[in-house]
């Protein structure tokens, strides 16, 4: 809620005497610019209505005396007063009564505490809402706002820095509430209480200046100040006060001080301006060797797109040339590796044809040898048609014939008869099975060298076409 206050000289803390019908106006809006958070409000109770209650019991005595005389005297006159005099006595006694109810009910408003007090005691505090007191000497002494925070401004002047140099004023701004308003009726009270706060805002503030150069005086707006806050409220809690919230809103130098900033400024501001220019001049510079390197680069790109093209048209011409030469080389290869199968399917067939040829020689080497085996045989029925016939001469086992004599006559008769035999033929048939024998042998070892010639004539061009093939760089198999 706002509250006004004196922006000169800071805010300015009091209680007031009011009437409870002013209670709210003074506790919501202050008294002439000073905060009011304590209402004394007047008691209009008082003890009128015991007069009626006096009167009352008057006149019930009379009537009562007024009756036991017309009993005793039988006075008419006083027989006639009695019943409007007791009438008149109980009227006065409800009345004052009524006065007694009704001046005993008390109303708090919500957000505030009443303190109640008999015989000019403190009892308790009262909770908002209606209450009765119906003793005559208890009463609501004082109203004390506990729940609305109340702002509350603290200019401090020539608050001295670190190098001692006294600042024109720090405002400080804080927000309480008092939180046990018997405490803060009894102990301090708000006029009280305003100098108290005002003595230990200024003993913070100046403890925080102390600790800050001059030329970052500035920074105290807005800057952190829970630790005050803890000690102003280590310091005020003991009259039931807690400060919720402070801070620093401003903050003036010294005049001359400001002079000096202001110069200091005016040459920040010099210096800021002039390098600005500078950093223009320098964007200009800047951008002009940009674009003295944008064409730069643009030429450069442009060469090197010639570059590309000359470079890509050698590599086209290298390329096609690569490919005539391979494909010549292709052909070449081709070429070598057809001539290379076709010797090697005519030294294949002629290996063929050798083998076959060795075949059919080893085939007509056994004729050979069957022929000469039955020369052989043919010499040998020659040899043994002339070969010397053995006699057997058989004589009788019982004639005698067998003695020595026999057997010498024998002997010498033979060599007569086997001299008488023709040796020409034997001489002939023998020269014939010698002749048939060598021409037999001879053949046979013409056609064993033939057939080793030949082996070794295959297996010699074997070998020049496969020199022949490696000198080229070929395989039989490749293609």
């Amino acid at each position: 809620m706002s509250r006004p206050m004196n922006s000169g000289s800071g805010s300015t803390i009091k209680e007031s005497l009011a009437s409870w019908s002013d209670l709210a106006g003074l506790l919501r809006g202050g008294d002439g610019g000073a905060i009011v958070p304590v209402v004394i409000p007047r008691d209009n109770r008082g003890l009128k209505w015991m007069v009626l209650v006096w009167f009352g019991l008057f006149a019930l005595f009379s009537a009562l005396m007024m009756a036991i005389d017309v009993a005793a005297t039988g006075s008419v006159t006083y027989a006639l007063l009695t019943v409007p005099t007791m009438l008149a006595g109980l009227l006065a006694i409800i009345v004052a009564g009524l006065w007694w109810w009704r001046g005993s009910i008390v109303e708090i408003e919500e957000g505030t505490h009443g303190v109640l007090t008999k015989y000019g005691a403190v009892v308790r505090a009262i909770e908002p809402g209606r209450h009765y007191l119906w003793h005559p000497w208890a009463r609501v002494d004082f109203v004390v706002d506990t729940r609305t925070e109340i702002p509350y401004t603290a200019p401090v002047l020539a608050c001295p820095t670190r190098e001692n140099v006294p600042l024109k004023s720090i405002e400080f701004f804080l927000k309480f509430r008092i939180i046990d308003p018997v405490r803060f009726v009894k102990m301090i009270g708000a006029s009280n209480f305003d100098l108290v706060l005002s003595s230990a805002v200024q003993d913070a503030i100046r403890q925080r200046s102390r600790q800050v150069n001059t030329e970052s005086a500035h920074d105290l707006r807005g800057s952190n100040v829970e630790d005050m806050r803890r000690l102003l409220n280590s310091r005020l809690e003991k009259y039931g006060v807690t400060i919720t919230g402070c801070n620093i809103p401003d903050v003036q130098l010294p005049n001359q001080y400001q002079q000096h900033l202001a110069t200091r400024e005016r040459v920040a501001k010099e210096l800021v301006a002039y390098e600005q220019e500078w950093g223009l001049t320098r964007k200009r510079r800047i951008d002009t060797l940009l674009m003295d390197i944008e064409r730069s680069k643009k030429t450069r790109d442009a060469k090197i797109v010639e570059v590309n093209a000359s470079l890509n048209k050698a590599r086209k011409d290298v390329a096609q040339m690569l490919q005539e030469q391979e494909t010549e080389a292709q052909r070449v290869r081709y070429e070598i590796e057809t001539k290379g199968r076709a010797d090697l399917v005519a030294a294949e067939n002629e290996a063929k044809a050798q083998q076959r040829l060795a075949t059919a020689y080893r085939d007509n080497r056994a004729v050979l040898e069957y022929e000469l085996a039955r020369r052989r045989l043919d010499v040998g029925s020659s040899l043994a048609g002339s070969a010397p016939r053995p006699v057997v001469v058989q004589t009788e086992p019982g004639s005698g014939d067998g003695s020595t004599l026999s057997t010498l006559l024998t002997a010498q008769l033979l060599p007569r008869v086997m001299d008488g035999a023709p040796r020409s033929s034997t001489g002939s048939a023998h020269e014939h099975g010698s002749e048939a024998f060598d021409a037999a042998r001879g053949s046979v070892a013409a056609a064993a060298e033939r057939q080793q010639r030949m082996s070794e004539d295959y297996q010699r061009r074997q070998q020049e076409a496969m020199s022949r093939q490696f000198e080229q760089g070929e395989g039989y198999g490749r293609r």
